[in-house]
């Protein structure tokens, strides 16, 4: 049977991109009735570039990147929506309308679309060298022999920044360090040259000097590949510098995008102002405690009316933040979003206090 492609000419603004999301929403079960983690997201991956999803924890980033690749476990389901994958000179190609079992499916999974998991030492077998699990991912992948696969694996080691990659391709990941054992995750994820890389909080577990290697490392492989990569982070300080855009999530749903400089410098939404407040350095003084956004994230089974975010936003005005269904993105200048309805009276006002 002849797998699904969208027959459709790739116009140029197609093919200066690597992954689109449409319309994604994935559900979970639970006790007071079926809840979405991700709720109608809408991403685009450009080719070459860095795409960084952010966040706190909850918000949806690890399951919108699980579900890209289809690895949603039941009884969770991916209920929506459309991933469009476009490789390099190809037609694009629905991931979520591939069957379960189907060779493309296989393909992409692991081979065109890779992926950099949280916690490497449940990404890795204990009871496997780490040689094994990295020829395993070339070979399920490229028709070459055991040898050149090993060849492969240690030449990859080796470019990711691991001594003596000829001895250490026969240990296992405990008698590795968090950091190499990091680095042999990346290195099982790119030595499939992927088209996309996609790295789910690759450094939380890390203290920050090998936190700072492991991102430079990702940042010289991708510009030297030209891969593109998602980056998901809670960090937005990792965002400044690693990413070329970014996505704010806040309960499964974009609150805002555009470029890192533009965000970053600018930021519209007010849950990003509040992201932002409470990084060390960015609120204008020393000493003392930070900022922090009042609250927590709310449970997936008791999302406020009106916008998510109006019970912690500072910016919320009662008979209009709370009332109706959550705010749709809007477009603003420079190709921002922002899902507020505010923003403009906000900018506005600030506007008027700065004189």
């Amino acid at each position: 049977m002849s797998e699904p492609t969208l027959q459709t000419n790739p116009t140029a603004a197609d093919q200066d991109v690597s992954l689109r999301i449409q319309g994604l929403r994935t559900c979970f079960p639970s006790e007071e009735g079926e809840v979405s983690a991700v709720n109608d997201v809408n991403l685009t991956l450009h080719r070459g570039k860095v795409l960084a999803i952010v966040g706190e924890s909850g918000c949806g980033k690890s399951v919108t990147s699980f579900s890209i690749l289809r690895l949603i476990r039941k009884p969770g389901r991916i209920a929506n929506g459309k991933i469009l994958y476009h490789p390099t000179g190809g037609e694009p190609v629905d991931i979520l309308s591939l069957p379960e079992k189907s060779d493309r499916l296989y393909q992409i999974r692991g081979g065109d679309i890779s992926m950099i998991f949280q916690e490497p030492m449940t990404a890795l077998s204990p009871v496997h060298t780490v040689g094994n699990q990295i020829c395993e991912a070339i070979l399920l992948h490229q028709d070459v022999t055991k040898e050149e696969a090993r060849r492969r694996a240690i030449e990859m080691l080796d470019k990711v920044g691991i001594p003596g990659a000829d001895r250490r391709i026969d240990q296992y990941p405990h008698e590795m360090s968090g950091g190499m054992r990091q680095r042999v995750v990346i290195a099982m994820a790119l030595v499939c040259n992927p088209d996309v890389l996609i790295a789910d909080e690759p450094t939380t577990a890390l203290d920050v000097t090998i936190q700072a290697q492991i991102l430079q490392l990702i940042r010289d492989l991708q510009q030297e590949r030209g891969t593109s990569v998602i980056f998901i982070t809670h960090d937005l300080g990792v965002v400044a510098q690693i990413a070329d855009e970014v996505a704010v999530m806040y309960l499964g749903r974009v609150v805002e995008s555009g470029s890192v400089r533009q965000v970053l410098k600018n930021p519209l939404h007010p849950y990003t102002r509040g992201l932002l407040k409470s990084l060390p350095g960015m609120h204008g003084g020393r000493g003392g405690r930070l900022p922090a956004i009042k609250g927590s994230v709310p449970s997936l089974t008791q999302v406020p009316p009106g916008c998510p975010f109006h019970p912690r936003c500072e910016h919320a005005l009662a008979g209009r933040c709370n009332t109706g269904g959550p705010p749709e993105l809007e477009s603003f200048p420079e190709g921002r979003q922002a899902a507020c309805i505010r923003v403009n009276e906000i900018l506005s006002q600030e506007q008027k206090d700065a004189r």
